[in-house]
């Protein structure tokens, strides 16, 4: 059971969720001099960059023409733990009640905090990865079938076949093409579903490309070292050898107990304003778990969107606060 909640410790911002948006948000509660906590159900911080693609590439971050997911979330962290934001890690947020008084009681299964407004920096939620369509493929979970690469000394000198057509697959095998003896990709269409600049890059690599192909079985004793695949258009079948598999169909996520907390939902998101609150007073979002007209999601949006909603909690927490505090370039 949750232990009761202290009244010594309310912090200013409850955040939830310890991505790059938590932790930019964290940041950012210093920059407003705002106490703040971090709850993540993760047991090390940096969401799905730390936990799914420590080793890939991001580009969509101003001031990095490419920068490693793991070395972003140290850098993060880094700015966050400026301000000695507390940090909750493998504890997950069931609910929550606001007190008469406004406060809020955030219920984990380890305890209950207790803050004056609560930022969601969720992400896509709860997410598991979309099963690969092999028969049997199942079969070779953790014995050569992987869904996300956390170590690409792992695949290296191998044969690896990428499933999917979308960015995660051709990041990955774009990310394998250097380590790895030989890629192939296959794709059940002839068009990708990935930024063009990746698409450019895959048809200007080593990586062969099986399109109208499909995987219909996988071969090994114990451990995968070949695979059958299907042309879905011919029917016909081939066979060769791999060493490992890499699913990049990426993953289905769920709201989680979150759409029971009387949120206004669309389509497993979260909808917020202009000032990132959702329908309920002093309870914010930003980051991939939001919607709004015109969202992209990006990590460079959630970073953008995490002072707006950081401003609009100050001003929620102390109304005599300026909504706007400025340029950080002024701050000595």
């Amino acid at each position: 059971m949750p232990k009761e909640p202290s009244t010594q410790n309310i912090v200013d911002i409850a955040i939830v969720g310890g991505g790059p948006t938590g932790l930019f948000s964290a940041f950012y509660c210093g920059m407003r001099n705002a106490t703040c906590s971090i709850i993540d159900s993760l047991p090390e911080l940096g969401g799905q960059l730390a936990a799914l693609y420590p080793e890939k590439y991001i580009f969509d971050v101003g001031g990095y023409p490419k920068i490693l997911a793991r070395t972003l979330v140290e850098h993060l962290k880094e700015q966050a733990f400026q301000y000695h934001p507390t940090v909750y890690l493998n504890e997950r947020v069931l609910n929550f009640n606001k007190r008469a008084d406004g406060v809020f009681e955030l219920i984990t299964d380890k305890r209950v905090h207790l803050a004056r407004a609560l930022i969601l920096c969720a992400g896509i939620g709860l997410f598991t990865p979309r099963p690969l369509p092999g028969e049997n493929a199942t079969d070779y979970e953790n014995k050569g079938v992987y869904y996300y690469l956390d170590n690409l000394d792992n695949f290296r000198g191998k044969q690896v076949l990428v499933v999917g057509g979308g960015d995660t697959a051709l990041d990955y095998a774009l990310m394998l093409e250097p380590v790895a003896n030989h890629v192939i990709l296959i794709h059940r269409r002839d068009q990708f579903r990935a930024h063009e600049e990746s698409v450019h890059k895959l048809q200007n690599s080593s990586v062969e490309v099986l399109l109208y192909t499909e995987l219909q079985l996988v071969h090994g004793r114990g451990h995968v070292d070949g695979v059958t695949v299907i042309q879905n258009k011919t029917k016909e079948t081939r066979d060769f050898s791999v060493d490992a598999i890499v699913s990049g169909l990426g993953f289905s996520a769920s709201l989680g107990p979150i759409a029971e907390w009387g949120l206004e939902i669309q389509n497993n998101e979260v909808v917020v304003n202009t000032r990132m609150e959702t329908n309920i007073s002093g309870v914010y979002a930003v980051g991939d778990i939001v919607t709004y007209p015109g969202k992209v999601k990006l990590i460079a949006t959630g970073l953008g969107e995490a002072p707006t909603a950081v401003n609009n909690a100050k001003t929620y927490v102390d109304p005599n606060a300026h909504l706007s505090p400025g340029h950080s370039s002024s701050r000595s």
